[in-house]
């Protein structure tokens, strides 16, 4: 199970994805099957996939043990010769870095 962490040194990345209605479920499937890639790199912590209820968008939620091994894994030439459908399918892709700061759970 993932679990959201704030300790030091993780990178987390959020990515949101917009998308045509009725692609989604196509750019789910792309995306696991870049989940499952990304798990094997060096540093992968966790990866959450998110889609919204209207079709439009998914939330791409990872955590890496540093921000180097995630570009590492996004620019390696396994992972860029991979899904050229994606960009087909998708509207705008907004990655951004992001440091957890505060997490409280039941």
């Amino acid at each position: 199970m993932s679990e959201i962490r704030n300790s030091v040194g993780i990178c987390t990345q959020i990515t949101t994805v917009k998308l045509t209605p009725g692609n989604q479920n196509e750019v789910l499937n792309l995306m696991r099957e870049r989940a499952r890639f990304m798990s094997s790199q060096p540093g992968f912590i966790s990866v959450n996939l998110h889609r919204s209820k209207d079709g439009s968008h998914v939330v791409n939620y990872i955590q890496w043990q540093n921000a180097e091994q995630l570009a590492a894994a996004h620019h390696s030439a396994e992972f860029r010769k991979k899904w050229p459908r994606f960009g087909e399918l998708v509207q705008e892709i907004e990655p951004c870095l992001y440091e957890v700061v505060y997490t409280k759970a039941a």
